[in-house]
């Protein structure tokens, strides 16, 4: 059954690309995708292939090339700048270099479309500028000035600027790019908030593909062939995923969505025990090179014991070995199975 929440992103026969004077570039086929109100959408695909460019297409700041785009529904062409920055929120890539410009005088940017002739800050422009400081962990640095912030800071305080714009739909352009794991997952936790107890339409662009596919509600896949969206789940099922990588180096697991590369195994190693133990140590033969077998007969065998009395004991022809965790165990099957 189609999907009947209010479409507030839509595009349609999209051409997405350069045009400049007589020069103009088309990058892909014509696109068709659609976002509705409150959606965490990801935007996947290799590099060059035109995320960027779509997200700047969809924010205005491209113009189009062909196709339609509408925002909340209207045609994009029939807003004016100020309008459009009223709808859409736009984070870009680019690092922002001004002198004396307080992490504060940032974020209170992201009010000029809710501002006077005189852009003025007014009581509740200043409790919205505060308010997105707050969300995103940046209430430290409010007078930090924004050259003196790292990378992660810098960030951070860019989505602090969107945010205080409000608009209805975020265009993020890889927003965790620059972040360290914890605040990479707060940043995912605040934009997953916003959608869900906000409504706000979040479209970013990512190069992690596991947190893409375990926290957005639809993929846009973008391919050399074009686009194609769906739920991460049904994306994995058709198998396209595989598609960004040289399938005769990477292969990819439907089941669980995981990579792998490619290469002859180094021998075969059979398994006994269960939970996070067995799961962990399956993990950790798989990646030394060697592959799980479900056979008894593999030369090669490993027990594992979870719980108070955990640990690992190894059999290899004319070796058994007992150990406590399993960066000893790799090592020593690496070097008896070389040895041998």
């Amino acid at each position: 059954m189609k999907d009947k929440r209010k479409e507030i992103v839509s595009f349609s026969s999209l051409q997405i690309g350069y045009e400049s004077g007589r020069f103009r570039k088309v990058l892909l086929p014509p696109l068709n995708a659609s976002a509705t109100a409150g959606e965490l959408i990801a935007v996947i695909g290799k590099n060059g292939i035109g995320k960027s460019t779509l997200l700047g297409t969809i924010a205005g700041l491209r113009p189009l090339l062909g196709g339609m785009v509408r925002i909340d529904d209207r045609d994009i062409h029939e807003y004016s700048r100020m309008q459009l920055s009223g709808k859409v929120g736009y984070i870009s890539t680019e690092v922002v270099k001004v002198s004396n410009l307080r992490v504060y005088d940032l974020v209170a940017l992201g009010r000029f479309p809710h501002t006077d002739w005189f852009g003025r800050i007014d009581t509740a422009s200043h409790q919205a500028v505060m308010d997105a400081i707050m969300k995103t962990g940046m209430s430290e640095f409010i007078d930090r000035p924004v050259t003196e912030l790292s990378d992660g800071e810098r960030q951070r305080a860019m989505i602090a600027m969107v945010l205080a714009q409000d608009a209805v739909i975020l265009v993020m352009d890889e927003p965790t790019a620059f972040l360290d794991i914890s605040s990479k997952y707060e940043v995912m936790n605040l934009m997953h908030d916003l959608a869900r107890k906000r409504n706000k339409t979040i479209i970013y662009s990512t190069h992690d593909f596991y947190m893409a596919v375990s926290q957005a509600d639809k993929i846009w896949l973008m391919l050399d062939d074009g686009l194609l969206e769906g739920a991460p789940e049904d994306i994995m099922i058709s198998g396209a995923f595989k598609n960004l990588f040289d399938e005769s180096k990477v292969s990819f697991n439907t089941q669980n969505g995981s990579f792998s590369l490619r290469s002859k195994p180094r021998g075969f190693i059979t398994v006994s025990g269960d939970g996070d133990f067995k799961y962990w140590t399956e993990k950790a033969i798989t990646r030394a090179g060697y592959s799980v077998s479900e056979s008894k007969s593999s030369d090669i065998s490993v027990e594992v014991r979870s719980g108070p009395d955990s640990g690992w004991k190894c059999n290899i022809p004319g070796h058994t070995a007992e150990f406590e965790n399993i960066y000893d165990l790799i090592n020593w099957i690496r070097t008896n199975t070389v040895n041998s």
